[in-house]
């Protein structure tokens, strides 16, 4: 099954917890804080794979998750890193935020890769807190959490060449002439229900890869058909190659065929016109062939058609090495703009406030990252370290904001899913 899109929710591991633990041993009294901090949880890692050729593993995963860090444990002993998680994926995958629509990665190369969710850093164990005003600190931390996104996971094709035209024209027929591609081949309108890749090598001992995309008709930017599923393979491609039924076939005009399926590609991506364009009209053994071609060139003036019989293996050979002609003196593009990834993006736009305070239900609840994260970390249950909690607040403004507000003392105060009393 060929599957080219899927959306996947992820979720680095957490960090390992910190130690709270003090040295005891015979002879060493008052021996001091002994408490190991906690290892960073598992990063989220997409990896190239030149073995895969789909999607279909990940379909249905849904839910990534990392693994936690291992807590840190008495002696000052720091937990281990949790093992990463590696997705393997094709060439050509491109990872977006799907929250965003920004970029993180278009991934090419056998190997590339990219880490989509970084694991939480390992909470701090007692002994990191030492200081000279308190020698013995009597908290830890919580690990970290690690990041989570919604993701939108893309395959396009890495093909120099592709192979359009209305369904049943000759496509899969002319791929599995000039390369070793084996596509489904039959006399019925959208036998190829996946894009076929192939490699082409001319008589010179040049190559370049070439896809045949299923047959598109017309609508087929906005749905109609296949052709909105498969349109994306195309952006990648240098040279579009657009393969004419020249016969007439079903009583179909080639040239209507033909400006039908250029509107498509122009409402789909109006640069791809801008490509070199290769015209091939196939099956000119048909019996109106000839006639058909000649009223075809009287309309598509300046440009080279090729005549090719694909099923008897004419004519293909001179296309061929025109095309390798033309990818000789065509760079390679990046197929997005800097500024469609996120590394790219400066948000100089609009300063975030670090928190928000609202009331609800006579609750004053406090919203934001830093707070949120703080009180993730924050290990309850000893004096000290609610008294480091309250005094972060304070340091974060928060304190002052709810006075600003109108906080009582007694009132509540809600951040996540905790209660306190404002004194």
């Amino acid at each position: 099954m060929f599957v080219d899109e899927v959306l996947l929710k992820v979720e680095a591991g957490r960090g390992g917890d910190g130690c709270l633990a003090f040295r005891r041993e015979k002879y060493i009294p008052m021996g001091g804080p002994f408490g190991g901090n906690g290892g960073k949880g598992s990063d989220i890692k997409f990896v190239v794979d030149e073995g895969l050729h789909t999607l279909i593993d990940l379909r249905y995963m849904k839910v990534v998750k990392g693994e936690k860090g291992e807590n840190g444990s008495g002696k000052n002993q720091n937990g281990k890193n949790a093992k990463d998680v590696i997705i393997k994926v094709p060439q050509g995958t491109i990872i977006k935020d799907n929250d965003t629509g920004l970029i993180l990665a278009d991934l090419k190369n056998h190997g590339d890769e990219v880490v989509v969710a970084y694991g939480g850093r390992g909470g701090r164990g007692n002994t990191a807190f030492k200081t000279q005003s308190n020698p013995a600190p009597n908290f830890a931390e919580n690990g970290e959490p690690g990041e989570f996104r919604n993701l939108k996971v893309e395959l396009k094709l890495l093909a120099d060449v592709g192979l359009v035209g209305m369904p049943s024209v000759g496509k899969s027929t002319i791929i599995s002439m000039v390369s070793k591609a084996k596509p489904k081949i039959a006399a019925y309108h959208f036998t190829t229900l996946h894009p076929n890749l192939g490699v082409v090598k001319v008589k010179d001992g040049r190559s370049f890869t070439i896809a045949d995309l299923p047959g598109l008709i017309e609508g087929a930017s906005l749905g109609e058909g296949l052709g909105d599923k498969f349109l994306k393979h195309i952006e990648r491609t240098r040279v579009i190659a657009h393969v004419i039924d020249i016969s007439g076939f079903e009583g179909r005009n080639p040239y209507e065929d033909y400006v039908t399926i250029k509107k498509e590609l122009e409402n789909f991506d109006p640069t791809l016109l801008q490509r070199p364009e290769v015209i091939i009209a196939n099956k000119m053994d048909g019996e109106k062939a000839k006639e058909n071609l000649e009223e075809f060139k009287k309309k598509v003036k300046d440009k080279k058609i090729f005549e090719v019989t694909a099923i008897l293996d004419e004519g293909l050979e001179p296309v061929m090495t025109h095309i390798a002609d033309i990818l000789d003196k065509i760079p390679t593009k990046p197929l997005y703009e800097e500024e469609n990834y996120e590394s790219f993006v400066l948000y100089k736009f609009k300063k975030e406030e670090p928190f928000t305070i609202t009331k609800e239900d006579n609750v004053w609840v406090v919203k934001g990252k830093e707070v949120e994260k703080l009180l993730m970390m924050t290990r309850f249950g000893t004096d000290e370290a609610e008294a480091r909690f309250a005094n972060k607040l304070r340091k974060m403004g928060i304190d002052d904001k709810l006075v600003e507000l109108g906080v009582q003392e007694g009132d509540l105060v809600r951040i996540l899913d905790y209660e306190f009393e404002f004194k």
